[in-house]
């Protein structure tokens, strides 16, 4: 594989011909580059008006390798052969050079330029690009890639060094200013005859053209300034993408500190980094996200209820976004808005977190590339793990982590509570390891003390609500009314109800014949979740364990068909165990919760018509009153459910993978395994 490097342009504040003087002083050694051993001139000319000057020297640098490599390749040190032409008229000196070591087996090229800047004819530009390619070496050719880059982006940022440091000598000697090359009379005979060739063993070289400074280059002083600092390799891969954008891409060019986040996304893998950011610039062309900003004006039930807004900056000068999760009805309003609305909101503040980020770069004057959102979690329970919830937030993490990837520098997630764990267990598949490593959890209250948020946080930005001094205008969320729900029309025209059905099972409750899901748990510790809506009628919701095995029959892994699966006979106590305590649903309601099993076994879920007040309600009805339910003229309760296992293993790992020295995981971490391994425990909720 050719492994290519571009350096980007870099600006040296003296003239040209300053510039040329102290980098003659290189020749024929340089103590200031250790591993240059010296050199000796092989051709030179000049022009007839001494306007150019080409010379082509033959260069020795000493292997800086293992010595079992250089034993291996029998050499101390390589040979490579520089030609430079020097042109005074147009102020440009043109570097080329190649190795004759090894040039069997190892090519390396390289060409730099010195101009003058476009914007100022005082100042001097530089630029270098290089190329190694490996054929065979001895069975190291891996080996001899990495010596070979590393040693020479090392001698990229020594090169620049090296000329500032005559150039200060230069000056420190008296010689600050030298007088640019005017042309001598030249006489007739000697304008029609070639340059001699001054000490040449072959015959004059032709200078080439050289191109005039583009727009497409970028300075290393703005790079640093406005991009952060960068390896030469890291500066080249940037370079050579916004050069492939520039000759491909049709259309807005997008900044350079969008470039280098997919850069960053993909560890500076210049063709993974390539395919990312062209299928995100065909996506945002698709959707017209550059133009979201200036389009987009969220509804109003988003802007009452959508508990997330921008407040101030975090101590690093990253713009801070507070998200008041638990506190915000999603369920609400995924049916007020529905999944793509709430998307394109979810864009837009992506959108304007790179906005802010541009300006605070410009406001401290250093780079800012990313922002930090503070997660509250006050509230968070099981209503929050809705599934069409869940599903439209995996979706929406997905398009944020494909296309807005590096925008994210810290994630503070504060009052975290029990049910944490289930939720992360479900969403954490979907996020980047890279984005994993910058989140920070907090429960209880341990985020108010050292170590908290005041590691990051000025005292005066954190806000009110957690304690602090800042006043916070980020609304505050809650029940989003059902009046401001779409209808089913307008859900069925933005799809909603397909994908939610194809999400929920449906089932009829009939009185006396209740219906029952069975779920085979093989461990003892997992987490049982449910979630169900009730359509008609009132029920009665119940879980059950049991060491027996219930009409057997044909049952898929983990679960088996539903319907009414207790067994007459079975004694309450005896043959089965209640794991949670009957819980009365009444139509409309929603309800999610969840269990940490004890024991391995069957656990039963159970929906029954709810009996009124007065008569005696039977979990195990006898055949007389199933014959009696089946002739009922039509079911008496409809329900839409969903219940998923979720392994211990994943549970309790999901939580280990999120250990933060200063996270206060230690406490969430030890009120989750006591009540996964202790006391079973429910989340249900009712949130209707």
């Amino acid at each position: 594989m050719v492994q290519k490097y571009q350096s980007p342009v870099r600006v040296y504040k003296y003239p040209f011909e300053l510039v040329m003087a102290a980098y003659e002083k290189r020749f024929p050694t340089c103590p200031e580059i250790p591993v240059f051993l010296g050199s000796e001139v092989l051709r030179e000319a000049r022009s007839a008006d001494g306007a150019v000057h080409v010379v082509e020297r033959s260069c020795r640098l000493r292997v800086d390798a293992p010595r079992l490599l250089r034993k291996i390749a029998g050499v101390e040190h390589v040979v490579f052969v520089q030609r430079n032409e020097l042109n005074w008229r147009e102020r440009t000196l043109l570097i080329q050079a190649h190795n004759e070591t090894f040039a069997s087996r190892v090519v390396v090229k390289e060409d730099c330029s010195y101009t003058v800047h476009p914007e100022n004819e005082d100042w001097t530009c530089f630029e270098q690009s290089a190329s190694l390619d490996i054929h065979s070496f001895f069975g190291f050719e891996n080996a001899l890639e990495k010596i070979a880059m590393k040693q020479y982006t090392a001698n990229v940022k020594k090169g620049k060094e090296v000329i500032e440091h005559y150039l200060h000598e230069l000056i420190s000697q008296g010689t600050s200013h030298i007088p640019r090359w005017t042309p001598a009379p030249v006489r007739e005979e000697d304008a029609r005859s070639p340059p001699e060739a001054a000490g040449s063993r072959g015959a004059p070289l032709a200078a080439p053209e050289l191109a005039g400074v583009d727009g497409d280059k970028l300075d290393a002083d703005y790079m640093e300034r406005c991009l952060g600092r960068l390896t030469p390799m890291q500066e080249s891969c940037l370079i050579r993408l916004r050069h492939w954008l520039q000759e491909t891409h049709r259309g807005k060019i997008p900044k350079d500190e969008h470039i280098l986040r997919f850069l960053r996304a993909r560890d500076f893998h210049l063709d993974k980094a390539r395919e990312m950011l062209r299928q995100s610039l065909s996506w945002r062309k698709q959707h017209q996200v550059d133009l979201l900003l200036q389009t987009w004006r969220p509804p109003a039930v988003l802007e009452e209820f959508y508990a997330g807004g921008w407040h101030y900056q975090d101590i690093d000068g990253r713009p801070l976004y507070i998200l008041r999760l638990g506190q915000m009805d999603t369920k609400g309003l995924m049916k007020a808005v529905g999944e793509d609305l709430l998307l394109r909101h979810v864009l837009s503040v992506s959108e304007e977190g790179q906005k802010r980020c541009e300006g605070n770069t410009k406001q401290f004057g250093r780079p800012i590339s990313s922002w930090t959102c503070l997660l509250d979690l006050e509230g968070l329970n099981m209503r929050h793990l809705w599934r069409p919830g869940v599903k439209a937030l995996l979706r929406m993490i997905e398009v944020v982590e494909d296309n807005y990837p590096e925008t994210l520098g810290r994630l503070l997630i504060v009052r975290a509570p029990r049910v944490f764990p289930v939720l992360w267990t479900l969403i954490s598949p979907f996020i980047n390891e890279n984005t994993r490593r910058k989140f920070l959890i907090y429960s209880g209250s341990n985020y108010q003390g050292p170590g908290g948020l005041v590691d990051y946080l000025d005292k005066g930005v954190i806000p009110d609500f957690l304690g602090g001094e800042s006043v916070c205008n980020v609304p505050e969320g809650g029940l989003v009314p059902k009046c401001l729900y779409m209808t089913e029309e307008e859900q069925e025209q933005g799809d909603q109800l397909r994908q939610w059905s194809e999400t929920y099972h449906s089932a009829s409750v009939l009185r006396g014949a209740p219906h029952e899901v069975a779920l085979d748990i093989l461990e003892g510790e997992s987490v049982i979740t449910w979630d169900f809506d009730i359509l008609r009628g009132d029920v009665v919701f119940s879980l059950y364990h049991t060491k027996q095995q219930p009409k057997p029959g044909a049952r898929e892994p983990g679960a088996r068909p539903s319907g009414q699966l207790v067994e007459r006979g079975w004694v309450l106590g005896v043959d089965y165990s209640c794991a949670e305590p009957p819980l009365v649903c009444r139509e409309g309601e929603s309800v999610q919760g969840s269990h940490v099993t004890r024991w391995p076994g069957v656990y039963l879920l159970q929906w029954r018509v709810h009996s009124p007040p007065g008569s005696v309600a039977c979990s195990l009805p006898g055949v007389d009153d199933v014959l009696t339910a089946l002739h009922s003229p039509g079911p008496k309760c409809r329900l839409l459910y969903y219940c998923e296992v979720l392994p211990s293993s994943d549970f309790r790992g999901s939580m280990s993978s999120l250990e933060s020295c200063t996270s206060g995981f230690s406490q969430l971490s030890a009120a989750t395994s006591s009540s996964s391994s202790g006391q079973s425990h429910s989340g249900s909720l009712v949130s209707r």
